[in-house]
């Protein structure tokens, strides 16, 4: 039999990441077909379905069932990403949803043994930092030896703003949550506790606690620390530098070109996460789709690390909260994963 050369798509979610989604996967990416749109506000959905080519589904779970579509992407809101992903799982469909995997630890096991009763992998998380060509460049210069054993990183997360509905745990679990899953990818590590410091509030902070360090401890002695900065107001400005042995390596200047003009040299910073990883959610959906289409999801970030994400922004959570070191305790590691 032949294999698909179409990967017939269904978003559960049309908010801005839904909508970016589908723009890629109708105007940029080959080889995806958007043939099903679910929305919480079903006059939303109609209008995004129509724009799209695509049919308007009444519930989610309609969309997953329905014969038309062969893939799931998942981007509403996080509380009922269980829902779509355990549908998914028990029709044997795959399922990209973006983060989190779910919003509690014990959602994300009950996701995890339904995927392992299920026998293969299935779901991929969108933690796209692992598709970035700036981060891949770090990890491959690591693993090269070039700089020694790994040491400590430092990491910086900084948003011009955030959104009025924006909570002071999300600083944790919507943001930082980028950085938690990264280092595990680039150090090949889980982490085994972490602190969370805060300096004096920012004028600009509101009710949030802004700005923040968070100090990760993995369990291969790596030090990572994370500055959480979501009120800055110049830009979106992501930077990381991994301390070795021999020497260093770092992301580069986030601008993509510098200009100089009376006397003065100036480096544009990115607006929001769109400007910085557009191109990097490109390569990861196009990852995803070629890995469904060649027969199965394998390679990318999966249920094990939405899960093992998920546990670390709790323990961060409640060192925000006490100040308090806090240990991390994961479950044993199915083979699947």
């Amino acid at each position: 039999m032949t294999a698909p050369t179409t990967l017939r798509v269904g978003v559960i979610g049309t908010g801005m990441i839904g909508r970016d989604h589908i723009r890629r996967m109708t105007t940029v990416l080959s080889g995806l077909a958007v043939v099903a749109v679910a929305d919480v506000d079903p006059t939303v959905a109609e209008r995004v379905a129509a724009e799209a080519g695509a049919v308007a589904f009444p519930d989610g779970l309609d969309l997953i069932a329905a014969d038309s579509v062969d893939a799931v992407l998942v981007c509403s809101w996080g509380g009922t990403h269980e829902r779509y992903v355990l549908a998914a799982i028990a029709a044997g469909k795959p399922v990209f949803c973006e983060k989190p995997l779910a919003t509690t630890e014990k959602a994300c096991l009950r996701i995890m043994a339904a995927e392992v009763a299920h026998g293969s992998r299935l779901v991929q998380v969108g933690y796209m930092r692992r598709y970035d060509a700036a981060y891949l460049a770090m990890k491959q210069t690591l693993e090269s030896g070039a700089i020694g054993a790994p040491l400590m990183m430092h990491c910086a997360h900084r948003n011009a703003g955030v959104p009025a509905f924006y909570e002071p745990e999300n600083t944790i679990t919507d943001t930082a949550v980028h950085e938690i899953d990264m280092v595990r990818w680039m150090f090949g590590s889980e982490i085994a506790a972490v602190r969370v410091l805060r300096p004096r509030a920012s004028r600009n902070a509101g009710d949030l606690p802004d700005p923040m360090l968070i100090v990760l401890e993995l369990a291969n002695g790596v030090l990572v620390d994370v500055e959480i900065s979501v009120n800055v107001r110049y830009g979106y400005d992501i930077r990381g530098e991994i301390l070795g042995e021999d020497g260093t390596v770092s992301l580069g200047d986030p601008g993509l070109i510098s200009v100089r003009r009376a006397g003065r040299v100036a480096t544009p910073v990115p607006a929001d996460w769109r400007d910085r990883f557009g191109s990097t959610y490109d390569v990861e959906l196009r990852a995803w789709a070629d890995s469904v289409l060649g027969g199965g999801v394998s390679g990318g970030p999966g249920t094990w690390d939405g899960y093992a994400a998920a546990v670390v922004s709790d323990a961060a959570v409640r060192a925000l909260r006490t100040g308090e070191r806090i240990e991390v305790t994961l479950a044993e590691r199915p083979g699947l994963y």
